[in-house]
């Protein structure tokens, strides 16, 4: 059956090149013959790829690459399984790209990985099944690892009054996972001048612009999902802002201090050279 729809197809192909030729197939095939000793027709060298090509694979009796939707804990069986060859197949696993260790016995026609136990780190990972001597003829089952909300995070460090602060709420949830922050239990309306929220699949963070005593309190991060959901509480403390010192008022008044003795140090040498030479000269004067 397979090599009648080969020719099939080859036929609507040189139909196509020769639109105006009514030639059938083996006429066509009788004119085509090869400059060779061996006269070896044109038709059966397009038929060789067709032979090829014509080999499939299924997993778990399915044809088409899938997502496979599975749970953490849980154990997953991959069969891989070749369909349409007329001669013994060995296959391949991978893993994403990278090449599964099977044991002789589990390579020929037919093979099968086991996953046990899945994983969260398992989701989104692709195990692609690939004929040996042709790795184009392939299938590919992701897993589709799905699970309710886990949120972890810290408390700020204490903070003082007119600085900004932040609240990281790290999410790993799949589904995704929809988010909302709430203060002292009530429902935090986002001031667009005080408030930003920045938002990925990984990370749900909120930020308080210039933070007053106001902000003291308790705020939560809450995740919701199909699969279930989850509070993380983090608390913010705000502290009274402590007086600067400019710097450069503290060395503009060191200066001036340090110039003023300078000053006064110059305008009184000479008093102080004449008591400093007196009182070299009073020990003399005792000994005669």
């Amino acid at each position: 059956m397979g090599k009648a729809l080969c020719i099939s197809e080859q036929e609507k192909r040189l139909h196509r090149l020769s639109p105006r030729s009514h030639l059938s197939i083996s006429e066509m095939a009788q004119k085509s013959r090869l400059p060779t000793p061996y006269g070896v027709p044109v038709l059966a060298v397009l038929l060789f790829p067709c032979l090829v090509t014509g080999v499939e694979l299924a997993i778990n009796n399915c044809s088409d690459n899938q997502i496979l939707a599975t749970k953490p804990g849980r154990e997953e069986s991959l069969w891989c399984t070749v369909h349409n060859s007329s001669r013994a197949e060995e296959l391949r696993w991978y893993r994403d790209s990278g090449t599964v260790n099977m044991k002789d016995g589990n390579k020929m026609n037919t093979t099968n990985i086991c996953i046990l136990p899945v994983s969260k780190t398992d989701n989104g990972v692709s195990f692609t099944c690939k004929l040996v001597r042709n790795e184009s003829v392939q299938i590919s089952v992701t897993l589709d690892v799905q699970f309710p909300p886990l949120l972890t995070g810290e408390d700020p460090p204490p903070v003082e009054e007119k600085n900004d602060v932040k609240l990281t709420c790290n999410v790993n949830s799949n589904p995704q996972a929809e988010m909302v922050w709430y203060k002292d239990n009530s429902t935090l309306t986002l001031k667009k001048d005080r408030y930003q929220i920045y938002h990925t699949s990984e990370v749900f963070q909120l930020t308080i612009k210039k933070v007053e005593k106001s902000d003291n309190g308790t705020y939560t991060c809450e995740a919701k999902s199909v699969l279930g959901g989850m509070k993380k509480e983090f608390h913010l403390t705000v502290e009274d802002r402590k007086p600067v010192f400019p710097l450069e008022a503290i060395i503009a008044a060191t200066v001036v201090v340090l110039l003023t003795v300078i000053f006064g140090i110059v305008a009184r040498r000479e008093k102080i050279f004449k008591c400093f030479k007196k009182t070299k000269q009073t020990p003399g004067e005792t000994a005669l």
